[in-house]
C-alpha cells in the first residue's frame, strides 16, 4: 500500500499559505501547517495546524519534533511564513531586523536542514518570496532583504539536493487579494493598480497555481517565478 505523502506549510492557515495547503490536500497530502495569531478552529481532514512563534528557535525545534513523531517522511515543504515590520530604514531596530530574518530565513533553513534525512527523492521544496525583493520599497527595506535572502536560500539549496530529483523553487507574488491587502486604504490600492499592468490584485488561486506548477513539473528547479500581473514599481 502506497504511503500518504506528507507536507509542511508554514503560515498555512490564511491567505496564500491556506490556499497552498488546500491544494496539497486535494492532491492527497497530509498537511502540517504552522501559524500565529488567533486560534485556528476550522476542522479539515488530514490537516493539522500548529500554533508556533517562528521567531523562537525553540518553538521551531518543538514543531519539528512534533512532525517527526507523526511522519517518517516529508514529501513537500512550503516555506511561506514571513514577517513585515513597516518602519523606515532609520527607525528599524536590531530586534525588528532579527525577528523578520528569523521567521522568513532562519526558521526555514533550520526546517529543511533538520528534515533533510526524511525528504525522499523527488520531493518538492517551495519558498514564498515577494516583489519587495525585486522592486525595493522605501518603507519595507528589512522585509525586502529577508525575501531576497529567501530567494538566495532557494537557489543555493538546489546544489544540496543535486541528483535526488527533489526540486527547490521560489514563488514571487505581487499584490494578492488577501484580507490584509484588502484592508489597505482605497487610495493606496488604486496606486498599486496603476503600477500593475492588469490593474488589479491577484487572487489567491492565481498565485496557488504557480505552486501547483512547481509540484507537478519535475524539471522546474532553481526557478524564481514572478506572479505579479506585470507590476513595475516607479
Amino acid at each position: 500500500m502506497r504511503k500518504m505523502k506528507n507536507a509542511i506549510v508554514t503560515g498555512g492557515t490564511s491567505g496564500i499559505g491556506l490556499g497552498v495547503a488546500k491544494m496539497l490536500l486535494n492532491k492527497g497530502y497530509r498537511v502540517y501547517a504552522t501559524y500565529v495569531g488567533p486560534d485556528f478552529t476550522e476542522s479539515i481532514e488530514n490537516f493539522t495546524a500548529v500554533k508556533i512563534d517562528q521567531t523562537s528557535r525553540q518553538e521551531v525545534y518543538n514543531f519539528l519534533d512534533y512532525v517527526k513523531g507523526k511522519a517518517d517522511h516529508i514529501d513537500c515543504i512550503v516555506c511561506n511564513a514571513g514577517m513585515s515590520i513597516r518602519k523606515s530604514f532609520t527607525e528599524t531596530t536590531d530586534e525588528d531586523w532579527d525577528r523578520q530574518m528569523e521567521v522568513a530565513v532562519n526558521s526555514h533553513y533550520i526546517m529543511v536542514r533538520e528534515l533533510y534525512s526524511l525528504i525522499p527523492d523527488g520531493s518538492r521544496i517551495i519558498f514564498t518570496g515577494s516583489q519587495m525583493a525585486v522592486h525595493p520599497h522605501a518603507t519595507v527595506l528589512s522585509y525586502g532583504v529577508t525575501k531576497s535572502a529567501v530567494c538566495a536560500l532557494a537557489k543555493n539549496l538546489v546544489k544540496e539536493f543535486e541528483g535526488t530529483g527533489t526540486t527547490i523553487n521560489a514563488i514571487i507574488p505581487g499584490f494578492v487579494a488577501t484580507p490584509w491587502q484588502k484592508e489597505k486604504p482605497e487610495e493606496i490600492k488604486q496606486n498599486i493598480y496603476k503600477k500593475t499592468a492588469i490593474h488589479r490584485f491577484a487572487t489567491v488561486d492565481e498565485v496557488v497555481d504557480a505552486y501547483r506548477f512547481c509540484i507537478d513539473n519535475p524539471f522546474v528547479n532553481g526557478s524564481m517565478i514572478e506572479v505579479n500581473g506585470g507590476y513595475c514599481y516607479k
